[in-house]
């Protein structure tokens, strides 16, 4: 078999919605790079957020904040920022309108001193809907390093994640800043938990581009792993796309293949069936 370049979403397809990782999925990757493919992760996170035990696996490297940051063995390809005077603009509008917020940059989570307690109840909620369970998650379990007491006035943000009271909340940031990607998470339309603002024109798609090109590689030889919607344009660009059993409707009904579910070995059994493994 070709190398193949596998790219993965890290939450609800490398890892379960509680961040943890399945050994079957550690051996997934392990084994794969050993048959000399090249396994990068491509997420929504920033650097600060891929924890060692991430790093641990093995990856080739990493494409971050959905696309705003692209590392290829520990060399930064890509790195697309929001401006000093975007991040004060978008801080001062959110704090003006009294919404929990924090920053994303690769050199740490930047949160509003009203983010631990502020957040507390989409947190709960965002683990009833992804784990099935009773909502017991605590916004330090889903954020253990943020730090509360950082400048918050930075020109290293890779994007902005801030609670929304409604969606109008994220329709108002929309029209208040045309020159960043307005975008929501943690559910869909007026179930929205979370609205994020960051560079424009930034997809993973774009960001495989820019590495394949580095790297001198062909996107025939590409392989998706999903679960959101965020990450129906990888599974689009690349050759063969991959849907987690746990994704929703739309990347199900677009994938080439849906695998099971993240904590029922979904990476190891697709890896198998893909003879990666």
């Amino acid at each position: 078999m070709h190398t193949k370049i596998i790219f993965l979403d890290v939450d609800g397809t490398l890892v379960d919605y509680q961040g943890r990782l399945p050994d079957s999925a550690r051996l997934a990757v392990r084994q794969a790079r050993a048959n000399g493919h090249r396994v990068y992760i491509c997420t929504g996170r920033s650097r600060a957020e891929i924890y060692p035990f991430l790093w641990e696996i093995g990856l080739d490297g990493m494409i971050g904040g959905n696309g705003s940051y692209v590392e290829d063995a520990g060399e930064v390809i890509l790195h697309q920022m929001m401006t000093a005077a975007q991040c004060r603009a978008v801080v001062d509008w959110l704090q003006a309108r009294g919404l929990p917020f924090y920053l994303e940059s690769n050199s740490g989570l930047y949160a509003s001193v009203d983010f631990a307690s502020g957040a507390a109840d989409a947190v709960r909620e965002y683990s009833c809907r992804k784990n099935g369970d009773d909502g017991t998650m605590t916004v330090q379990q889903a954020f253990p390093d943020m730090i509360y007491d950082g400048e918050l006035y930075r020109a290293d943000v890779n994007k902005i994640s801030f609670v929304l009271r409604s969606i109008q909340d994220y329709e108002d940031a929309a029209a208040a800043f045309p020159d960043l990607k307005a975008g929501t998470w943690g559910g869909s339309g007026e179930r929205a938990l979370f609205g994020d603002l960051g560079v424009k024109n930034i997809t993973k798609a774009h960001a495989i581009d820019t590495l394949l090109n580095h790297l001198h590689a062909d996107r025939a030889d590409t392989i998706a792993f999903g679960d959101a919607k965020v990450d129906i344009p990888m599974l689009k660009y690349c050759a063969y796309g991959v849907a987690m059993g746990n994704g929703g409707d739309e990347i199900r009904e677009m994938a080439d293949l849906v695998t099971d579910d993240v904590e029922q070995d979904g990476l190891l059994h697709a890896f198998c069936r893909l003879r990666l493994i």
